[in-house]
């Protein structure tokens, strides 16, 4: 079923399998964290301001946990289970920072599905370009119906 503009509509329910997988690779650029903090008008200076950082534990900027979130969503919005889903509850556990211009590597995998209750749980594992676990946690996804 398409609706408009070609947008085809993602799985539903009883389409997915326990064990399908998405892996993303994603490598954080100034474009992105400025269209970011334009938007949200967030002025936390861990996230952009060099000078100040380098006097913190972090020693460079760091990407907002917010940006990360929504790299994950998008995944979900878009390929599992896809456009016409919506996400009702997550629980994200952000392990490490995760700072500019880094490459993380996040799957996506379904973990569990309620068919009767038109809901999948998505389990979320992000790392970073040292294999170190950046993000771990779950999603409930209600897909299309």
């Amino acid at each position: 079923m398409l609706i408009k503009k070609g947008i085809k509509i993602g799985k539903k329910v009883d389409e997915l399998s326990v064990g399908e997988r998405l892996h993303l690779i994603e490598k954080i650029e100034d474009k992105d964290l400025l269209l970011y903090l334009g938007l949200t008008n967030d002025s936390n200076p861990l996230y952009i301001q060099h000078d100040y950082v380098t006097d913190t534990p972090y020693k460079k900027p760091i990407v907002p946990v917010i940006m990360l979130n929504g790299i994950i969503t998008s995944a979900i919005s878009k390929h599992i289970p896809g456009p016409g889903s919506r996400i009702i509850e997550q629980n994200l556990v952000y392990e490490e920072p995760v700072y500019h211009y880094e490459t993380i590597n996040i799957v996506l995998e379904v973990q569990q599905i309620e068919v009767s209750e038109n809901l999948v749980e998505i389990h979320i594992h992000a790392t970073n370009e040292n294999h170190k676990s950046v993000i771990e946690g779950v999603m409930k996804v209600m897909p299309p119906l």
